[in-house]
């Protein structure tokens, strides 16, 4: 059976999510796609000066998004018909990254439930660990609007 999401996201590697996301966060996140498996992306960000508090560190709440962003599509790309929405995110700060610095965040579906499932994602600038997060994301009623039939 053809996975529709995934091709969506194989035909988008390398771009820019601010093209291609249909997500109006991601676009503005503007992440470049550099893996797409079955329950395993990642993006490459640059942090912009944006994104950053007023310590000039990248704010707790970008990584926080990001990471809820990726583990979102890393739901999509198993080819659901619904919507999952967030249930809890939990984040772990671990260091901090800076205006200009190129960071990779990446999800993995853990627990692939029927109305479930378990995600985790982590954040790295280079091979140092930046941020982990776990969230239970759960099937809404909602078909996914830009599923292609």
């Amino acid at each position: 059976m053809e996975n529709k999401a995934l091709n969506y996201f194989i035909a988008n590697l390398g771009k820019h999510s601010a093209e291609t996301s249909p997500s109006p966060v991601g676009r503005w996140l503007n992440g470049k796609l550099i893996k797409a498996e079955v329950g395993n992306l990642a993006w490459e960000y640059v942090i912009r000066i944006e994104m950053t508090n007023p310590g000039g560190i990248l704010h707790g709440g970008i990584v926080s998004t990001m990471m809820d962003d990726v583990m979102g599509a890393t739901v999509f790309s198993t080819d659901q018909e619904f919507m999952f929405t967030s249930v809890n995110l939990n984040v772990d700060f671990l260091s901090s990254a800076k205006a200009g610095d190129k960071v990779t965040c990446e999800a993995r579906i853990i627990r692939k439930g029927s109305n479930v499932m378990h995600v985790e994602a982590w954040i790295k600038r280079a091979d140092k660990l930046l941020a982990k997060a776990a969230s239970n994301l759960i099937k809404t009623r909602t078909p996914v609007p830009f599923r292609k039939s």
